[in-house]
């Protein structure tokens, strides 16, 4: 019997991204459009890495004073 190793993720399918960021998948996808959540293709597949939920929440917080 093999035993599972659990590998952190490093990128999310969009749906997954709405999900850890709590927003709704018509959100995500006009953050991506609008350039302010980075995205990979592999192959039909846009993934979110999860450097770029990162960066996208940073970017939040420098608006703020």
């Amino acid at each position: 019997m093999k035993k599972e190793i659990d590998v952190p993720a490093v990128a999310y399918r969009v749906e997954e991204a709405a999900q850890a960021l709590r927003l709704s998948r018509s959100v995500i996808y006009e953050l991506i459009r609008s350039g302010r959540l980075r995205t990979v293709k592999q192959g039909s597949r846009r993934l979110v890495p999860v450097a770029a939920l990162q960066e996208y929440l940073e970017s939040l917080s420098e608006g703020v004073a």
